[in-house]
């Protein structure tokens, strides 16, 4: 078996089976050369086209329970899949046995066996399985709100799960299933319409009561999902089974168009989304008490209450910033009119992906130059350039990253005034401080090194991880001077201030402290925000796309990141590359950890999260 990638030297019991399989990748690799500077990617600085060898080993990692983990991880995606019908009570039965059962299991573990690596993912093991369990509690609350609207989810989900456990069919008695499905959907849409006729009031026929929207939201999602599960299951035996379809051709096609009808009814009629019409902000406050399991799972010693806190300091901080940046453009301490003159700044149509490519290479050769963090030639041959929809840029009015950097402009598509918005989010300043987040040393450099270290911590993927070492990078850089013009300042003050106000709305809303409406007028007149740019924040943050704490982990992982700089960089235990190193090695997984294995201090079984990295 040939090792895997990861930090650190095997110790003396993977060093005997990893050797000679490690030997001959390094062979390979030294034998490699790179292509011919004229064959090289015209994105490659000519550094990177020169230097195509590998700066560090390729070796496993060094956890005792690498392979545990990654047993883990491949049987619950397994189950996953096997078990894949949208909220249904069979499918929460079975995973809540798997992970009860792994649970059992994680004592038998002897604490002395491990190091400091296996310690950790003992603890990710052990911190991933209570939290999935408290998912499932709440999944079926969930559902639990939404199943008067989906009366028929159980039919649907029962067969398909007797085709998965490859029952034999039986023709005429599914054309009977499907026949009381259609009338349990005609059924429950005419109760919900003699609902809305009679304004919430109880009617002779039996209406039930008017659902909240944003149950109805997701059960529109749900009926979505159901009706693929009934197509999926229609398409396994149609053709193939003359007797299947000469009995349920009919009844399936009738029952395909109820679902999409009443799906565009719970949409439309309940939810008010109109149809080509954006959609409303749909939201559910999940509560202080949700928040603090989520936190306890992201291992923060903080209760929500105490990252606003953080966050409003934060933002505190940003504006008396963008006050001084303002004055130095002349416009006094309104810094509101600084940032309106910098929106102007905009390119031409067509323009944009150019400045895309020169900002891509100024951020590397200014980490380069200063020695900050390993870029392997590969990161920098491989990424690439998308334009993202005018659909998609109602949800994600800015650049989005990774290895193909989706980039934000007008479209010809647009109407004027969704043009004019648009150039004006995305403006010259603006874009020279996204690019670096979404490319090098940002998403990309960390979706690169992650998808080659310690891969088997993805099972414990965490965006305080995954959006806080891109933000780390925004901050780093702004104290190491890369931005030099009143201009480039305002660019990253203006996004710095866009990350204290999310955690800010986003946890107030989940409190219950904070509207949708209140959450985007705060976006336009706290951080200046165009309001369609503000809404499409808003509307992604509510409306079920994102995690509850995802908006906050973007500053609070840079601030935990940025913290562990300071304890580590600071008193010299590491040089600037070291540490970059050592934590893009790390693999995914929350801050705290990172902590413990760059400090080499193992974290006690029974874990509870206490290191505040705000505290300085």
């Amino acid at each position: 078996m040939i090792a895997g990638p990861g930090h650190g030297h095997p110790d003396n019991r993977t060093r005997a089976r990893t050797g000679f399989a490690t030997g001959v990748a390094l062979a390979l690799m030294c034998a490699w050369t790179p292509v011919s500077a004229q064959d090289a990617p015209r994105s490659l600085t000519p550094t990177a086209r020169s230097s195509a060898t590998w700066e560090t080993p390729l070796v496993a990692s060094s956890s005792e329970l690498r392979d545990l983990v990654s047993r883990y991880s491949s049987d619950r995606q397994a189950l996953q899949r096997r078990w894949n019908v949208a909220y249904s009570a069979v499918r929460r039965e079975r995973m809540r046995e798997f992970y009860e059962s792994w649970q059992a299991r994680l004592p038998r573990v002897g604490q002395a066996d491990l190091g400091v690596e296996g310690s950790i993912d003992y603890v990710l093991l052990q911190n991933d399985l209570r939290y999935r369990l408290q998912r499932l509690d709440r999944e079926a609350e969930t559902f639990a709100g939404m199943a008067a609207l989906l009366p028929f989810a159980t039919s649907i989900s029962d067969l398909v799960q007797a085709r998965y456990a490859m029952q034999p069919i039986d023709p005429e008695n599914s054309a009977v299933v499907l026949d009381s499905l259609i009338a349990s959907v005609e059924a429950v849409q005419e109760q919900l319409e003699a609902t809305l006729e009679e304004d919430g009031g109880s009617s002779a026929g039996g209406s039930i009561a008017p659902p909240a929207k944003i149950d109805a939201f997701r059960a529109a999602g749900v009926v979505e999902d159901l009706g693929e599960s009934l197509e999926d299951w229609y398409e396994f035996y149609a053709g193939y089974d003359p007797l299947f379809t000469w009995w349920v051709e009919e009844p399936y096609t009738r029952a395909a168009e109820e679902l999409e009808s009443y799906r565009e009814f719970l949409r439309e009629k309940i939810v008010e989304i109109e149809p080509e019409g954006d959609e409303p902000i749909v939201g559910d406050p999940i509560g202080p008490e949700a928040i603090d399991i989520d936190l306890t799972h992201e291992m923060l010693a903080y209760s929500a209450e105490g990252l606003i806190e953080i966050a409003e300091r934060e933002y505190a901080w940003c504006v008396d910033q963008l006050k001084q940046v303002a004055g130095e453009l002349g416009f006094g301490d309104d810094w509101h009119a600084a940032l309106e003159h910098v929106k102007s700044l905009h390119l031409e149509p067509g323009e944009q992906p150019q400045l895309v490519r020169e900002l891509a290479l100024e951020a590397v050769e200014f980490i380069r130059a200063r020695d900050l963090v390993t870029v392997p030639p590969l990161a920098e041959e491989i990424w690439r350039m998308n334009m993202l929809s005018p659909e998609r840029q109602k949800t994600s009015p800015f650049f989005l990253g990774g290895e193909v950097v989706q980039v934000v402009f007008p479209t010809d598509e647009m109407t004027q005034e969704q043009k004019l918005m648009s150039l004006r989010s995305n403006n010259v300043h603006f874009s020279r401080a996204v690019v670096h987040h979404e490319l090098i040393p940002g998403h990309h450099l960390q979706g690169f090194m992650t998808a080659r270290y310690n891969t088997h911590r993805r099972a414990f993927g965490t965006p305080f991880w995954g959006e806080g070492w891109a933000l780390y990078w925004e901050m780093r850089l702004w104290d190491l001077g890369f931005p030099t013009t009143p201009e480039d300042k305002m660019g990253m003050l203006f996004w710095r201030t866009h990350r204290a106000a999310r955690i800010i709305f986003s946890l107030k809303f989940h409190l219950g402290e904070m509207t949708a409406d209140e959450a985007i007028d705060f976006l336009v007149d706290g951080v200046g925000h165009e309001r369609s740019a503000a809404t499409a924040e808003v509307r992604r943050s509510f409306n079920g796309s994102y995690p509850p704490l995802y908006q906050a982990a973007y500053m609070i992982g840079g601030l935990q990141i940025l913290a562990l700089h300071d304890e580590l960089v600071g008193p010299g235990r590491m040089s600037e590359k070291e540490f970059h190193d050592a934590m893009l090695k790390g693999g995914s997984m929350p801050i705290e950890m990172h902590r413990a294995r760059m400090t080499k201090v193992a974290p006690e079984w029974e874990f509870t999260p206490e290191w505040k990295f705000a505290e300085r």
